[in-house]
């Protein structure tokens, strides 16, 4: 089977797994792995930050990061798909009992004016806003990208009115590859960034937290409170440095190969509507007469695997588990069905 449901179904390749294999490890609780301390001071050097925190997954970072900029009965200003809406089982929630304020962007992007209109006066009756959260590339959005000249405008909101701002970078290497910007700059715009290891950049588990020494600091204790205290999980980070030093610039191939789907599909009777590709997610809306589940059924008699995103809407993902052969018979078959 081809798939195409996420890039988060890659398997390490034999590299990585020796990379993993050969890990000297410690005890993380402690600060004494050194494989992990290796990972999150390369992670935060990329990006211009003081420091960084290895997790088990993007929705911990996420939500650690949530809980850490803000207090009770404060609020947190996103875009209405971000994935710290509509993948995180309400976190915010349960976990900071924190409001959201959702934006309707376009293609998953917010802008300065938007934010700037969305914070609340400072009154009794409604929770003060605190943070703003962006997502690069955007999910729901067809994995649309924001260029550095999208976010220094919100960043300068946010400092203007003593608001944090997150990044949900979990792939933002997609972007980056793709726009060219340079990751030292971002250290400049967000207070913290969270990265995913374990989707386009062929990790199996992992995500990053970066931020300042403080933030970080308090950070590790919620980490601790969440459940995310790995031990030797230097046998993981192993599989992240991997991916960083090795699987970013080849994340190119990925968006390129999505882009070779998305032409195809632009130009089918059965497609309505095709989100912009400008990385490695394809999104697109089908016709009435067919449904997303019947869509998906057809294609996995053909040998592709697919993932709905609502009853007339299909996500293709690809992945560096895909080869060229791969994406040519996907693109013989599509116009098959």
């Amino acid at each position: 089977m081809i798939n195409l449901i996420s890039d988060t179904v890659t398997k390490p390749t034999p590299e990585m797994l020796d990379a993993m294999f050969n890990a000297e490890v410690g005890d993380d609780v402690f600060k004494g792995d050194p494989t992990i301390n290796a990972l999150q001071e390369k992670a935060a050097s990329m990006f211009g930050m003081e420091t960084a925190l290895f997790c088990p997954s993007g929705t911990m970072t996420n939500q650690i990061a949530i809980n850490v900029h803000t207090s009770d009965l404060e609020e947190v200003i996103c875009e209405e798909s971000s994935h710290i809406y509509q993948s995180e089982v309400g976190g915010y929630a349960y976990n900071s009992r924190v409001a959201v304020k959702l934006l309707s962007g376009k293609n998953g992007k917010i802008t300065a004016e938007q934010v700037k209109n969305a914070i609340n006066p400072d009154y009794d009756w409604v929770p003060k806003s605190s943070l703003v959260v962006v997502e690069n590339t955007c999910n729901k959005g067809g994995g649309s990208i924001y260029t550095l000249d999208e976010l220094r405008p919100i960043s300068k909101v946010c400092r203007e009115n003593n608001l944090s701002l997150h990044l949900d970078g979990a792939r933002v290497f997609n972007a980056l590859v793709e726009t060219g910007d340079s990751s030292q700059e971002y250290g400049q715009i967000f207070d913290s960034i969270s990265i995913c290891l374990s989707k386009g950049l062929g990790s199996p588990v992992g995500s990053l937290l970066l931020g300042n020494h403080q933030f970080i600091k308090q950070a590790r204790r919620l980490r601790k409170a969440l459940g995310g205290g790995m031990r030797q999980a230097g046998y993981l980070a192993a599989a992240g440095l991997y991916a960083l030093e090795n699987n970013i610039e080849r994340l190119k191939i990925d968006n390129n190969r999505a882009k070779q789907l998305g032409a195809v599909l632009e130009t089918l009777p059965y497609v309505k509507t095709l989100r912009p590709v400008q990385s490695n997610i394809v999104i697109f809306d089908l016709s009435p007469e067919i449904t997303a589940a019947e869509y998906i059924e057809e294609l996995e008699r053909y040998g592709i695997l697919a993932v709905p995103f609502g009853p007339q809407t299909v996500r293709l993902t690809t992945h560096l588990d895909l080869t060229d052969e791969m994406i040519e018979q996907i693109l013989e078959i599509l116009p098959k069905i």
